[in-house]
C-alpha cells in the first residue's frame, strides 16, 4: 500500500463510534470507504462480492458490552461477534482477489486482572469476556490461511467526546456527585480515540505488524487515580462512591467489565514507532471536555 495509493476500506459495524471515525478520517485523506452489514441471513457468497477487491476490512461487529449481562445477552454478545467474524473469513475463501489486509477488534478483556500485559502474555482471563475475545480472535487469524494480514486490536476503554465510557461518567462527574466504582483499586487500561483512529492508520502503513495489538496508552491508572483527575479537571468533588454490590446489582456478570483490574501495554505499537498524541488521562480528559 503505497504513499498516495487511494485505498478501498470496508468497514462491519460502521456506525458506531469506532466505525464512524475510521470512516471520517480514512474519507479526509480521500480513500474509498464502504460500510457492510452481516445478518443471520447473509450469505457467505454475498458478503464475498461486497468484500472482493478491498485493500482493508476492518470488522468492528458486536453488541454493546455495557450492559447487563443475563443468559440471553450472553449469547448475543457472543454471537454478535464470533459468528459476523466467521462469516466475513469464509467470505475471503471465495473472493477472487482478498482483502490484503483484514483489522478486527477484540479487547484487553482477554488477559486476567493479576499480571501487567503485553501482547506476548498469555496469561488469559477465565471469565466469559475472555472466553468471547480467545474465541473472536481465533476466528479473526483464519484470514491467514487464505495470505491475508491478520491483526487483532486489543481495545482497552476508549474514550472521546462523542460517545462511549466517558459519555457515560461525565454527567454524574459534572453534578458533583462522582466517586470511585468499588474499591477503586483495579486497574484501568484506556486510550483516546484519536490515537486508536491514528493507530489503525499506523497499522495499514505498517505492513511487518500483525498478530494481537494493544490498543492502550503506557500509562495506565486506578480507579482512584482517575477519579480524583476527573474531579481536579472538572472542579468538583468525588465523594460518592458507586459500591460494587450496587455495580453488580445493575449489571450482573457484566459488572466485571467496571470492578475488573485490565493492565495492559502497548509494546507492539510502541516499539514500531508509533507515537500517542494522548498518553496520559489528563491531557486526555482536558483535550474531551475543554
Amino acid at each position: 500500500m503505497s504513499k498516495g495509493y487511494r485505498l478501498k476500506i470496508i468497514i462491519c459495524g460502521k456506525s458506531g463510534l469506532v466505525g464512524s471515525k475510521l470512516e471520517e478520517y480514512f474519507s479526509s485523506k480521500h480513500n474509498d470507504v464502504f460500510g457492510i452489514k452481516v445478518r443471520k441471513n447473509s450469505t457467505i457468497e454475498d458478503i464475498a462480492k461486497e468484500i472482493n477487491k478491498c485493500d482493508v476490512l476492518i470488522n468492528l461487529s458486536g453488541a454493546s458490552i455495557l450492559a447487563r449481562w443475563d443468559e440471553a445477552y450472553k449469547d448475543l454478545l457472543y454471537n454478535s461477534r464470533i459468528d459476523t467474524t466467521k462469516k466475513l473469513v469464509d467470505a475471503m475463501a471465495l473472493c477472487e482477489e482478498k482483502p490484503k489486509l483484514f483489522i478486527s477488534a477484540s479487547a484487553v478483556g482477554i488477559y486476567d486482572s493479576q499480571a501487567k500485559h503485553d501482547e506476548n502474555s498469555s496469561d488469559y482471563g477465565t471469565d466469559y469476556l475472555a472466553h468471547i475475545c480467545k474465541d473472536w480472535e481465533a476466528q479473526a487469524m483464519r484470514a491467514e490461511e487464505f495470505g491475508v494480514r491478520s491483526v487483532q486490536t486489543r481495545f482497552g476503554v476508549i474514550y472521546a467526546k462523542e460517545g462511549g465510557a466517558m459519555q457515560k461518567m461525565l454527567p454524574a462527574f459534572k453534578m458533583g456527585m462522582g466517586g470511585k466504582v468499588g474499591e477503586g483499586n483495579q486497574i484501568i487500561s484506556w486510550i483516546h480515540i484519536d490515537d486508536l483512529v491514528h493507530a489503525f492508520e499506523f497499522i495499514v502503513k505498517t505492513p511487518e505488524l500483525n498478530g494481537p495489538i494493544n490498543f492502550t496508552t503506557k500509562h495506565t491508572l486506578s480507579n482512584i487515580e482517575q477519579t480524583k483527575i476527573l474531579g481536579k479537571v472538572l472542579s468538583r468533588p468525588t465523594f460518592l462512591p458507586l459500591p460494587a454490590f450496587l455495580v453488580k446489582m445493575i449489571f450482573g456478570e457484566g459488572s466485571s467489565v467496571m470492578l475488573d483490574s485490565k493492565d495492559a501495554y502497548p509494546k507492539k505499537l510502541l516499539d514500531s514507532g508509533f507515537e500517542f498524541k494522548f498518553d496520559k488521562f489528563e491531557d486526555a480528559l482536558r483535550n474531551i471536555v475543554e
